[in-house]
């Protein structure tokens, strides 16, 4: 049985990229049309689109607008693209963890390099491949779901950290997906979502998503995880990835660590779901993973309003690392990848 999520995040319209504004979630569920590639630029760097995978696609649409808009400048062939390569190269700065993002820029680079068009041609090309990348997104995602279906108990509840769902993907999701064909076979699962301080992605949009397709989900905060491991109330941690160094230790959202080490105490399964896209086999280990440090504001202020005094010293790094020995099995498009990583990965490369 095959569960039916209601999103759909990301999508290539006609010349423009149509996406969920995700900063809005969730007082208001809204589409926001991006026309230029700056503004895709924007709105990966502000997260109006979020999560590793949906990062990706909007980098490969924002390389559509780009060739769009340098179309319009009368270029020869040569300095067209020579330019939107230099325009792909910026986009891949817009965040930079999430290795997806680097993977789908390169891939419409490779089109750009190799194509044997006139510019129209190119331009063409590079739309038809981003909507391909779209279409292979929802695939890779439902594969992943079913593979990490087969790790939940019957009746179990699943807990997660921040969000790694349709919203994060083109749709479906990763740690999500496992959570939806998990439910499609099983109604009687159940999840529990940590908030994921500072920017809540867990509260606003994980359990939004959850709460959409009619699937049990109970709201924690994030210092709460061990508290209801100790009691016996989680069974599997489930999480999504934004880059997995070749010796499979993995880069997610901030206070990941925190939860893998807890699950690591109570003898609990934590698991990294995510699409072979997120596996950097460029980088050895977790230390080589550039982290984003974000602004203070996202700590010292919730909507808007301070929560702390003046004055006080922030530091805001948007992800953590995972080592690999508290990760009990990495879920992808291709099976599960258990230890030792470093092997299996290579194996799969």
């Amino acid at each position: 049985m095959e569960f039916q999520s209601k999103i759909k995040t990301i999508e290539w319209v006609d010349n423009y990229s149509k996406m969920v504004d995700q900063t809005k979630i969730p007082y208001e569920y809204s589409f926001i049309n991006i026309t230029s590639g700056d503004e895709m630029f924007t709105a990966i760097r502000t997260m109006i689109v979020r999560g590793a995978p949906a990062i990706g696609i909007a980098g490969a649409h924002g390389i559509n607008l780009y060739a769009q808009e340098l179309a319009k400048k009368n270029l020869t062939r040569e300095d067209f693209v020579c330019e939107l390569l230099q325009k792909a190269d910026y986009m891949k700065t817009s965040r930079p963890t999430a290795v997806n993002l680097m993977w789908a820029v390169e891939k419409q680079k490779e089109i750009i390099k190799n194509s044997n068009s006139d510019i129209n041609g190119i331009i063409e090309e590079l739309v038809k491949n981003s909507i391909k990348l779209e279409n292979e997104d929802i695939e890779i995602n439902k594969k992943i779901g079913d593979y990490g279906a087969q790790i939940v108990p019957k009746g179990g509840t699943i807990l997660t950290h921040c969000n790694a769902g349709a919203l994060a993907t083109v749709g479906y999701g990763t740690a999500l997906g496992v959570v939806r064909s998990a439910y499609a076979n099983d109604n009687t699962i159940k999840v529990f979502a940590d908030e994921t301080r500072p920017r809540q992605q867990g509260a606003r949009i994980t359990t939004f998503e959850l709460v959409m397709d009619n699937i049990p989900v109970t709201l924690i905060t994030d210092g709460m995880c061990s508290y209801f491991m100790k009691k016996g109330m989680i069974d599997v941690v489930i999480v999504g990835a934004d880059r997995i160094a070749a010796n499979g230790d993995t880069a997610n959202k901030i206070g990941t660590y925190t939860v893998a080490i807890a699950a690591k105490y109570h003898n609990i399964p934590f698991y990294i779901a995510a699409p072979l896209s997120t596996i950097d086999t460029s980088i050895k280990s977790g230390d080589e993973i550039p982290i984003e440090e974000r602004s203070a504001e996202e700590v010292t202020h919730i909507n808007g309003q301070r929560i702390c005094a003046e004055g006080v010293n922030i530091i805001n790094p948007g992800f953590d690392v995972t080592p690999n020995e508290l990760i009990t099995g990495i879920i992808t498009e291709k099976g599960i990848i258990k230890p030792d990583y470093k092997k299996s990965i290579a194996e799969l490369f």
